[in-house]
């Protein structure tokens, strides 16, 4: 049966240029700059250069009529994510991480010395064994699977599978760990090859020279009381290898001396270098701060005057064919796109601005100053308040963002942190907290290493009275272990 209802449905819309807005507002400086040149190149109304005139290309409404216009010119957010329509972008992941120039203005080039990678180095040395060509084939694709750390944390049955599928090699596990262990295992930095850290150890060890007591002690602890060794059960190492705290003090110290990632230590100069440019600069004049934006390569945009004089003279056209109409159709999209990326270029620029300044003000003390001590408490909501912003565009400035100070240059959202109260009813952050924490932990007797609960009685007498399992969050956010494992003999 058919009928007729009213429904009252309240929709939230969102337009092309408020989407726009927020994507570059999340880009740093570097993937900005990239953003611009693309589009720049797949809009050809779009072009570098200071605007001359104001021109809308095109005064006649005839040109603003359906007839010429998408009719999508917002989009139903009612059932979309927003962050996660956002993250699908055009432009890739690798593109939105920032990389960094030297902190003045000149436009630099860093340049790059060419060498050899680090599987390039190890293949280099494998070339030196009298191996048959299957060997070497097999070898060589050993050393592929190898990580960063020099490491080879695959299973070699799956590496034997690998070989069979990508190779045509038909080999057996046998052969895979005898020319690892042989060949692969004896190429330098030493201790590249290993499968765990256990066997990394053991391989430095079994190739340092001169051998003495002290090494074949640390070989013994590494062979036979890996765990206990870990866990730095140094009373139960003494009983169990019949050694006095003197010899197993140079034992422990003959191991803390190997590296237990050697594929680090590669000396090869094509290491990839990360420079971080900073989006904005802080600097102290006359006693007053003074921020400014990155903008160093952000080209003048300007709607190209062709494209609009083009517009001009199709709108004169008395009879228009629908080739006519097509082309002026997309000629104006072309010319409102290059509009609205210019106005969103400006739209980020002042969001950009706005919030750093609200965020240097709130800091006002800690940028004057350097003290870590003077960092405010500071929440996204402080900062959106302030501005009257949504905590939604703060947290896109602050978490792909640098700022380059007196003090160094660091990641905006790095100056945000939560608030504790100290027995004074002050509010602290929990930056000081941790810096305090960490300070603690440095001064403490390694022979007796501070416990958590210890921790927590001595920042109580500070006047931060904090839980032990707070101060065991705090501790663990700053790669700091538990006691028994930061113990020393």
């Amino acid at each position: 049966m058919l009928k007729q209802e009213l429904n009252l449905k309240l929709q939230q819309k969102l337009s092309p240029q408020q989407i726009q807005l927020m994507k570059l507002v999340q880009l740093p400086t570097i993937a900005f700059e990239q953003r611009i040149k693309q589009e720049m190149e797949e809009n050809p109304a779009l072009e570098e250069g200071s605007e001359s005139h104001d021109d809308e290309y095109g005064e006649s409404n005839e040109w603003d009529s359906d007839e010429y216009n998408d009719d999508n010119n917002s989009i139903d957010t009612s059932d979309i994510n927003i962050d996660e329509y956002l993250s699908d972008d055009e432009i890739p992941n690798y593109k939105t991480y920032t990389n960094n120039y030297s902190d003045d203005d000149e436009e630099r080039s860093v340049p790059y010395a060419q060498g050899i990678s680090f599987l390039d180095y190890l293949e280099e040395q494998l070339s030196m064994y009298r191996l048959d060509e299957e060997e070497f084939v097999i070898a060589e694709f050993i050393i592929g699977n190898m990580d960063d750390d020099g490491y080879i944390r695959r299973d070699l049955q799956a590496i034997v599978d690998d070989l069979a599928f990508t190779q045509n090699i038909y080999t057996d596990k046998n052969e895979v760990e005898h020319l690892l262990t042989k060949y692969i295992q004896k190429l330098d930095p030493v201790g590249v090859g290993a499968r765990d850290l256990q066997e990394c150890l053991k391989i430095q060890l079994e190739n340092k020279q001169p051998q003495n007591e002290t090494t074949e002690l640390a070989l013994d602890l590494i062979t036979k009381s890996f765990e206990a060794f870990t866990k730095k059960h140094y009373k139960r190492l003494m009983l169990k290898h019949d050694v006095t705290e003197d010899q197993l003090k140079a034992a422990v110290s003959e191991i803390e001396k190997l590296n237990p990632k050697p594929g680090k230590s590669f000396s090869g100069n094509t290491k990839e270098v990360e420079h971080i440019t900073p989006d904005f600069t802080i600097k102290i004049v006359d006693g007053e701060l003074e921020l400014t934006i990155n903008g160093r390569n952000v080209p003048e945009l300007r709607v190209s005057n062709s494209y609009a004089e083009m517009l001009d003279t199709y709108k004169n056209t008395e009879k228009k064919s629908t080739e006519q109409k097509e082309a002026v159709m997309f000629v104006k999209q072309k010319l409102d796109a290059a509009k609205w990326f210019i106005d969103a270029v400006t739209q980020r620029r002042n969001t950009l601005m706005y919030t750093m300044s609200a965020i240097m003000e709130f800091q006002e003390e800690y940028f004057l100053t350097g003290d870590e001590t003077k960092i405010k408490p500071m929440i996204l909501k402080d900062i959106a308040d302030k501005i009257g912003m949504d905590i939604s565009t703060v947290s896109r400035v602050a978490n792909s963002k640098y700022v380059n100070t007196p003090y160094g240059t660091f990641l905006i959202k790095d100056l945000f942190s939560e608030s504790l109260t100290n027995e004074e009813g002050e509010e602290v952050s929990t930056r000081e907290i941790k810096r305090i924490l960490q300070d603690v932990i440095g001064e403490e007797d390694k022979k007796k290493p501070l416990t958590d609960e210890k921790l927590t009685e001595i920042l109580k007498e500070k006047g931060y009275p904090i839980a032990r399992r707070t101060i065991a969050k705090y501790r663990e956010q700053l790669n700091i272990p538990v006691a028994r494992l930061r113990k020393e003999i």
